[in-house]
């Protein structure tokens, strides 16, 4: 390896917003994250279900005038 090229690596910490802390090694000091393998719900297991349809119906609402006049002319 060339010398004075490669950035400094560090052993560091990884601070999650929900207060998990664990080391590894990276090239900055200090990391924050909002989200960590003990609270996403990936890996804990709990999911957050999404109004697809809710938002599928606001979309054919805004935009029906809109298809209305394509099919017209």
């Amino acid at each position: 390896m060339k010398k004075e090229i490669h950035p400094k690596y560090y052993q560091t910490q990884v601070t999650c917003a929900c207060g998990a802390v664990f080391e590894t090694g990276s090239t900055q000091k200090d990391i924050r994250v909002e989200i960590c393998s003990k609270c996403h719900p990936f890996f804990t297991g709990q999911q957050k279900l999404v109004d697809t349809a809710g938002r599928i119906e606001r979309f054919r609402r805004k935009y029906a005038k809109f298809q209305d006049k394509m099919y017209k002319t």
